[in-house]
């Protein structure tokens, strides 16, 4: 058996090697033909650069054709950004700001839109000694999560400082009507501005420069839009751009509880439901101190003082640090053990009532009374 196998495997080797050798005798007949396709290819070589050098040609003529109409559609961009920038200024309601329009805005906003308010809001004030130490015009920076934060702040300056205060308002969103634009205007004092990239560019503040250069103030929220959660979004510079270019300062404002009042697409607030009666949200405004204006080029850190002021919900930055230390505790002790010891003597009243007890009368004044 084991002959058979061998001989089968001879068998199968020699068949193989034939096999072989005629695939090679196949292949030698076919090399004259690799050698005319490889001499073809090469006459071909000169034509197929030519082919890759106008490829290239057409290419860059193609890219720099494109490069000119993007270009050229920046160039139209910025025109057009500019033309829209400079309408702010015809959009504004100057005549809002006229005495008459002032006194009206006033009453108003003391016995109409005040009262309405304090229906669904409780009010606290917090931080008013700042203006003692202000001088106007100033920017007023605050967060923004409700229609009910400009009334509320309003009302939180004194009188003679919202007096000469206005109001930045998104332009895409209040002067899309001209008598939503009038309305606004009248009851807040507003001003155009716009919210997106590049919004204080190509003269678009041309009408707020005038305005603070005849010593108004100005009420900016960095935001941009209200919040939909209530929590700080992304703030933006141009406060902290219009206080450098003015060199005035900019004093933060906190406000909370009014997102609970009305948030974003609530059209009218409302009261705290309660178990028997509803009851009225506090709301609550902390004005910061002032914070100094610096070049454009440190406007984010500016922002960034701003933000940490929210992000604190408007306390002071040195609260954290009035606990008292452990060595102070160490010394309450220890001036409490030296007291024990020097009144031991005496009975302790700690854990008795502090009141002495009344005295008792006397046997004479007995008798006599008998």
């Amino acid at each position: 058996m084991g002959d058979g196998r061998f001989n089968r495997a001879v068998e199968q080797g020699r068949a193989r090697t034939n096999e072989i050798k005629g695939r090679g005798a196949d292949f030698k007949e076919r090399v004259p033909d690799f050698k005319e396709r490889g001499a073809d290819f090469k006459e071909r070589v000169p034509e197929l650069r030519e082919r890759g050098a106008e490829l290239t040609a057409r290419s860059a003529e193609e890219l720099k054709h494109r490069g000119a109409e993007l270009r050229t559609r920046g160039t139209e961009l910025r025109t057009r950004g500019g033309e829209l920038a400079r309408q702010y200024a015809s959009m504004d309601v100057s005549w809002a700001r006229c005495g008459y329009a002032r006194a009206l805005r006033e009453g108003l906003l003391r016995f109409v839109l005040g009262p309405m308010t304090d229906y669904y809001l409780r009010r606290r004030t917090a931080g008013r000694d700042v203006f003692e130490e202000l001088s106007t015009p100033v920017v007023f920076v605050a967060n923004h999560s409700s229609h009910l934060d400009t009334p509320t702040i309003l009302r939180a300056i004194p009188r003679k400082w919202r007096n000469r205060t206005a109001v930045a308002a998104a332009a895409d969103y209040f002067y899309s009507k001209r008598w939503t634009a009038n309305g606004v205007a009248l009851l807040f004092n507003t001003v155009p501005l716009g919210r997106t990239g590049g919004g204080l560019a190509n003269g678009a503040t041309d009408h707020v420069d005038r305005l603070i250069r005849q010593r108004w103030n100005l009420l900016m929220f960095p935001e941009g839009t209200r919040s939909r959660d209530g929590r700080t979004g992304k703030v933006r510079s141009g406060a902290a751009v219009i206080a450098a270019h003015h060199g005035i300062d900019i004093v933060p404002i906190y406000v909370s509880g009014t997102h609970e009042a009305m948030p974003p697409g609530q059209n009218w607030p409302k009261r705290r439901p309660g178990r028997v009666f509803s009851r009225r949200h506090k709301v609550e405004v902390r004005f910061g101190r002032p914070i100094r204006s610096r070049d454009e080029e440190h406007r984010r850190e500016v922002m960034d003082e701003v933000r940490a002021f929210w992000e604190r919900q408007g306390r002071p930055a040195q609260a954290d640090a009035a606990a008292p230390a452990a060595h102070d505790v160490l010394l309450m002790h220890r001036a409490l053990l030296e007291y024990e010891v020097r009144h031991a003597s005496s009975p302790t009243l700690r854990f008795e009532h502090g009141v002495p007890p009344a005295p008792q009368p006397s046997a004479d004044r007995s008798s006599t009374a008998a």
